[in-house]
């Protein structure tokens, strides 16, 4: 993870699809356009569609790298519409 400046992170392994989606989105909302948010998200659920959803909305996956802990962490970046 070392290659990406990380702006802001945001852990969503306490909530469960779909309020997942939403927490991630709100987090990308606050960061200007190019900058890049790290999401640790749970195995499962969360890591098929946070992912998906995130790329339907327009902004850049970067890197999805496995924790090792059933969880993982899915760098993004933000792309203005």
């Amino acid at each position: 993870m070392a290659d990406f400046k990380i702006d802001d992170s945001v852990d969503i392994t306490d909530v469960v699809c779909p309020v997942t989606f939403v927490k991630a989105k709100v987090a990308l909302e606050e960061l200007d356009d190019g900058q890049i948010l790290a999401i640790k998200l749970n195995d499962g659920e969360p890591v098929q569609n946070v992912p998906r959803s995130i790329k339907e909305e327009g902004h850049k996956i970067l890197r999805l790298v496995d924790n090792e802990d059933e969880t993982f962490t899915l760098i993004v970046q933000k792309v203005e519409e």
